[in-house]
């Protein structure tokens, strides 16, 4: 299906950006850009890992911050490319899928593939083919190409948005906010964000759609092109006349929700005239977030504290109303009582991911006082939940790239089951399908001490060049400090089997020969020399 503006995406989900077209994927502070005819799946998505398949086109990434235990991967047919340090990098990937070439401006990478393995650093463009046995030759960094600069121009953007004052760059989205709004600060709140232009009878998770996206089950897509970072972080305010954004604290990595509301009516939903239907308003400032899906006492504390300035205490009480009983009445929230703030649809609106807007059902402030608010909404999704506001795509990648299968150090997550599949097992469990599993991070392959990051990498959104789509993934609270080469980078499981419809193991690593390794000397000493003449020299002082 065609990709939807603000839509996250997830582990199993795949991107093809087409001729003439180009799109942008962010993972909190991390930049992704894809070339037109590029291929891209999502092989895993957790707190620690990026895993990317990249089975045709180019790939540009800027890696801005890198945790000495994060991951990025990125799998090709016939290597596997590891991220060990911020910087700037590129993967082309061949209509054959038997020649990779990877680009390194700035960083550090490792390529491994044919039963070696390769160092590739800032400077380097590598060129590797065959896929038993890597060729490789290695050269100067050539000038910019048009996907290149573009790329390069993306980013000087987003290092120059304003809105890096007021929150973490980690928050996806953030850089989107300077063309659509301006900043103030109120008193009580700090630096709060308000848009420029919203049409009449706007309030915040009004204009968009819901959606159904496993693990975190009911998550809101906004209209507007700035829609990402303020319906999944911080928190709305109604000041002055008009509402707006309040973010979390600077210096942290906020942790990504599906949607920062609650809902009205309790497990029996909210009437509307014609029958029953979903209402919802958004938390205010200091209003403790309550997962419709389970979660450990860690996340619940993390969600909230980098979103809001909250006490650790309130979340605690809060967290222990709510899980022992589903309806949080003893809780008098801000929002309920503000001016048009209630969202109210039918359920046929609500499950079929129809525009909200166009489909308002009148709220009775009276109605609302008096039921039950709860952070569950008790509806159960359907096929239409899952596929959102997506028509069928114009055009999708040749059946030969779309299961083309990619080499990777590290075990895929395995393939997601079809959501009829999902439906009929819940079912059969007997578990209801609006309380999920726990969104924990899947087990990392070198064993790490356990934190408090309890929370997975959400879904992503993807912007297009002509569609202006955005592809954006958040995360959770992480260093500022780059990711030196180590020795742990191999995967703890390398020798251990493993099947995947999309992507195959490494072969293990051999010992280079002698020949190999005066080979790679002299390789290395060439293009030295030639990088050595590329650099100006600085002027003698006088």
């Amino acid at each position: 299906m065609s990709a939807v503006p603000n839509r996250p995406l997830t582990t199993g989900d795949n991107l093809w950006t087409d001729k003439d077209s180009r799109s942008e994927l962010h993972i909190g502070s991390t930049a992704f850009r894809m070339s037109s005819e590029t291929s891209l799946t999502f092989l895993n998505l957790d707190d620690h890992t990026v895993q990317l398949r990249l089975s045709l086109g180019s790939l540009i990434i800027n890696v801005r911050h890198l945790d000495d235990d994060e991951v990025f991967e990125i799998d090709t047919p016939n290597l596997a490319l590891s991220l060990l340090r911020t910087g700037e990098y590129r993967v082309d990937v061949n209509g054959d899928g038997n020649e990779a070439t990877v680009t390194v401006w700035r960083g550090r990478g490792e390529v491994s593939g044919g039963g070696s393995s390769y160092t590739v650093i800032g400077g380097q463009q590598a060129r590797f083919s065959g896929t038993d046995r890597l060729g490789y030759d290695i050269a100067e960094v050539p000038g910019n190409d048009d996907f290149d600069n573009w790329a390069f121009e993306r980013d000087r953007r987003e290092d120059g948005a304003a809105s890096a004052n007021y929150v973490s760059q980690d928050l996806t989205g953030y850089e989107d906010l300077d063309d659509y709004g301006h900043w103030r600060y109120v008193a009580g709140y700090g630096p709060v964000w308000a848009p420029a232009a919203v049409p009449v009878g706007w309030a915040p998770y009004r204009f968009g759609h819901w959606v159904w996206i496993d693990p975190w089950g009911w998550t809101w897509v906004e209209d507007e092109p700035w829609g990402f970072a303020p319906f999944h972080y911080g928190r709305w305010a109604f000041v002055d006349s008009g509402w707006c954004w309040v973010p979390g604290p600077v210096f942290v990595r906020p942790v990504y929700a599906p949607a920062l509301v609650v809902f009205v009516g309790g497990a029996e939903g909210f009437r509307v005239s014609g029958g029953a239907g979903v209402a919802w308003f958004p938390l205010a400032p200091g209003e403790v977030y309550v997962p419709g899906y389970r979660a450990s006492r860690t996340y619940i504390n993390n969600v909230n504290i980098t979103n809001t300035v909250v006490n650790v205490t309130k979340v605690t009480n809060v967290y222990n109303t709510t899980i022992n009983k589903t309806n949080v009445t003893r809780i008098s929230y801000v929002n309920e009582r503000q001016p048009n703030a209630v969202t109210a649809v039918s359920r046929e609106t609500f499950v079929n991911a129809r525009p909200v807007a166009k489909s308002l059902a009148q709220v009775n402030p009276k109605e609302v006082a008096d039921a039950p608010v709860t952070h569950i909404a008790s509806v159960q999704p359907g096929r239409a939940s899952v596929m959102g506001a997506g028509t069928p795509a114009r055009a999708k990648p040749p059946a030969s790239i779309a299961s083309r299968q990619v080499i990777a150090r590290r075990t895929p997550a395995p393939p997601v089951a079809a959501f009829e599949q999902r439906q009929n097992s819940s079912s059969r469990s007997g578990q209801s399908s609006a309380n999920v599993r726990e969104p924990a991070p899947r087990q990392p392959e070198v064993p790490r001490p356990n934190d408090s990051r309890a929370a997975p990498r959400p879904p992503a959104m993807a912007r297009g060049e002509e569609s202006d789509i955005a592809t954006r993934v958040p995360e959770v609270p992480r260093s500022q400090q780059p990711r030196a080469a180590q020795d742990s980078e191999e995967p703890a499981r390398q020798n251990e089997t493993w099947s995947h419809p999309l992507a195959r193991p490494a072969p293990p690593v051999q010992e280079k020969t002698p020949g190999q390794m005066r080979e790679e000397e002299n390789k290395f000493n060439g293009w030295q020399q030639q990088h050595e003449r590329s650099v100006p020299r600085p002027e003698p002082r006088r």
